[in-house]
């Protein structure tokens, strides 16, 4: 009778090192790039780890290392991993790929996953959802609920530009002078520099504030300022008065199929990439000052989304230097999404 780990070797078509008796749990590794906290995108990977827990009981035994970001810490987190009988580890943050890419290699009969990146190998498969389609809902919000918005962002990165360029987009279709500022501090979470950034964005007089950060400190700056805010991660808590809703993401059920694919010996490398259709992606509750017409319109445009009725990226899609970038009635393709590199028209300033 083979054993679980023997099931997962042979799924990955590899040899036996290091197959674990048939009665042991599956040890599942969760790197975080931030704390956990109770809010923002490290709070939404652990909710799915939580969910994993559940649907599987004692089957499984999930661990967790807060805040790596990056580079030699990462290794030493993924490779402490792989070398103590984990046979599926996470990497939650686009700065773990190069670090989980090196040490998968010297593991392949691991499996391991990735969140955001681009690298992928037999051993490696890579995941993401397609935020860009929640950023455009709370960007039709913020273009209903003022006329410019400031983003605390971290990385410039495609994923974040497609972020920034969905939600001016998505503010542009219901208020044509909509305006957009970029703050970009190049970190996923540090508070103080987040609320920095924030305040600095108020000053400039901006009436809703969003960001591509883990803490809530722009909320927070959002609340104490009397400005309103689209968060990541439903951040309500954290502003009473200013928080009018948040794209949310849904990565239980993802985790939960490919833990059950790794018991199953089911398991092989993947690039997925989904959004709202397969619930991957979704919104946060509207917050009372939101009025129902606004509400009616972006859920409709939710359910076009959702039904491959409307893309955010469709055509004419015009970037700032006033190229035409997808022509009228086309919908770009995955790589030029995965490969944006420009703002779109109504974003202010340069890339850095």
């Amino acid at each position: 009778m083979p054993t679980r780990r023997t099931l997962i070797a042979a799924a990955l078509g590899l040899g036996l090192a290091g197959a674990a008796a048939a009665d042991e749990p599956l040890k599942i590794g969760f790197v975080y790039s931030s704390l956990i906290g109770d809010a923002g995108w490290t709070y939404q990977h652990d909710l799915g780890r939580l969910m994993v827990e559940e649907a599987f009981g004692d089957r499984v035994e999930t661990a967790y290392v807060e805040s790596i970001d990056g580079g030699a810490d990462a290794e030493r987190v993924i490779r402490q991993f792989a070398s103590q009988g984990y046979g599926l580890i996470f990497g939650t943050s686009f700065n773990h790929m190069n670090p989980m890419a090196r040490v998968a290699a010297q593991f392949p009969d691991i499996a391991f996953e990735h969140a955001t990146g681009y690298t992928q190998d037999t051993n490696l498969a890579i995941y993401h959802t397609r935020a860009y389609e929640s950023r455009y809902l709370v960007g039709m919000v913020a273009g209903m609920m003022g006329d410019s918005m400031g983003v605390v962002a971290s990385y410039p990165i495609p994923e974040v530009l497609r972020g920034i360029n969905a939600m001016t987009l998505g503010a542009r279709s219901v208020n044509p002078n909509f305006t957009t500022r970029v703050v970009w501090i190049s970190t996923w979470f540090d508070p103080g520099l987040e609320r920095t950034a924030a305040d600095a964005l108020l000053d400039q007089g901006v009436d809703v504030l969003a960001h591509f950060t883990d803490s809530p400190a722009v909320v927070q700056a959002a609340e104490d300022r009397g400005k309103h805010v689209v968060a990541l991660g439903d951040m309500a808590q954290y502003g009473e008065t200013s928080h009018l809703t948040a794209l949310v993401y849904n990565w239980g059920p993802y985790y939960v199929e490919r833990t059950q694919m790794v018991l199953d010996g089911t398991w092989e490398t993947a690039n997925t990439w989904e959004g709202i259709s397969a619930d991957m992606m979704t919104i946060a509750p509207f917050a009372d000052s939101v009025p129902q017409e606004v509400r009616d319109m972006v859920m409709a445009k939710k359910a076009e989304i959702g039904a491959s009725e409307f893309h955010p990226f469709q055509g004419p899609l015009v970037a700032q230097d006033g190229s035409t970038k997808v022509p009228v009635g086309e919908i770009p393709d995955d790589m030029m999404l995965l490969s944006m590199d420009f703002y779109v028209e109504g974003v202010e300033g340069s890339l850095p």
